[in-house]
Order: C-alpha cells, then sequence, then structure tokens
C-alpha cells in the first residue's frame, strides 16, 4: 500500500453502503501520522479494500485504525436524505461531514487538512469552513487498494454501517439485515415484499424487482 502525498496532512476519504435498500450511507476520512516504521498503519498487510476482508479481519483493524491514525472521522447521512439529493450526492455529504470533523480534530493538534484523496471518480469540491478556501483533491479509482489512508477510511466506513444494520436489525428482525445489512438479496426483496418497507428503506430506490 502506497502514500498518496507524503510529507503533508491529506486525508484519505471512503463510503460504504452506496447499493442497499436501507438505512444510511457512511463514510470515512483518515488523516495518517508522518512516516513511522514501528507505526503498524504502514505495514499491515491486511490493510486494503474493505470489500476484500472478512468481517473478522475489518473489525480487528477498525481499533487499529483508530489508535494509530493522526485524525479519523466517520459520518452519516440517513435514506431520508437520501431520497432527497440522491446516492451519490448524499456519500459525497457523508465525506464532507467526515472531513469537518477531522479538520476540527487536526485544529486541535495545531495542524491544518492540506489534501484530499477520493475513492473512486467522482467527488464535489470541499470548501473549508475553517480555512476559508476549497481544499485540493484528487479522486482515484480503486483507491482503496492503492493507498493506506483510503483503506483505512474504507474499513472505518464499512464496520460503522455494519454495526449501524445489525443495530437496526433487531428492531426489524423480519428483514433480516444482521445477515444481508439491507442489500438487496433475495431474502431482503421477499421480506419487503411480504412486509412492505419500512421508515429506514431508501423509497427511491427499486425496492422490488419490475
Amino acid at each position: 500500500m502506497l502514500i498518496f502525498n507524503e510529507g503533508i496532512i491529506e486525508a484519505g476519504c471512503d463510503e460504504a453502503g452506496r447499493g442497499p435498500l436501507a438505512g444510511p450511507v457512511v463514510a470515512a476520512a483518515v488523516v495518517l501520522p508522518k512516516y513511522d516504521p514501528c507505526n503498524p498503519l504502514f505495514f499491515n498487510p491486511l490493510i486494503t479494500d474493505s470489500k476484500k476482508l472478512t468481517e473478522k479481519q475489518r473489525e480487528a483493524l477498525r481499533p487499529l485504525i483508530m489508535e494509530h491514525a493522526l485524525s479519523w472521522a466517520i459520518a452519516r447521512v440517513e435514506a431520508d436524505e437520501i431520497d432527497r439529493i440522491n446516492i451519490l450526492n448524499a456519500s459525497i455529504l457523508a465525506m464532507h461531514k467526515a472531513l469537518a470533523v477531522v479538520e476540527d480534530d487536526l485544529k486541535q493538534k495545531g495542524l491544518l487538512l492540506e489534501h484530499i484523496i477520493v475513492d473512486g471518480n467522482r467527488f464535489h469540491q470541499y470548501n473549508s469552513a475553517q480555512q476559508q478556501k476549497a481544499i485540493p483533491h484528487h479522486t482515484i479509482v480503486k483507491g482503496d487498494s492503492k493507498y493506506i489512508s483510503i483503506a483505512a477510511a474504507s474499513i472505518l466506513a464499512k464496520t460503522e454501517r455494519d454495526h449501524i444494520m445489525t443495530s437496526l436489525g433487531e428492531l426489524y428482525p423480519q428483514y433480516n439485515w444482521k445477515k444481508n445489512k439491507a442489500y438487496p438479496t433475495k431474502d431482503h426483496r421477499d421480506a419487503i415484499a411480504k412486509y412492505g418497507p419500512c421508515p429506514y428503506h431508501r423509497l427511491s430506490f427499486r425496492l422490488l424487482p419490475e
């Protein structure tokens, strides 16, 4: 795994939950510390695209990232907002929310965010309220399998969303969210057909096949 810009304060961003039929989209931003051969984030072979990891591996990496990153934040945008502004805009909004929290944390450390790297090929300019300017960014296709900070963000976003859907699944056990995490699986769609949608479903999505 690589570092995109070494020597500057750079946040890696990714999201989880664009495809599911229910629940929030969750994003994370992670800023790495200065390169340190003793920091486990720089050499852990499991830090990669969260989709390539098992749930057990992701859960083991989550506290490691939280402890050894210079700064990190997680944010979410709920289903009703997704319906209102669409899933792409909601995903980017969640990333912007996470970046704002990271900026606040960095300020407490006497630091300023200088650059942003984002997984994928779509992003809206992030305008820093603190610095009163746009922060430069790069979008990187498959960035979560290339750059440590994006990979770490993907792991935090994925584990957070899984926790959320497991909790919501206790309220609505008929949809089996503990297992399917609200993705459009057969069991999930069968449950929607039988019980109808709940308040956490994204009504702008195609909940049932035509």
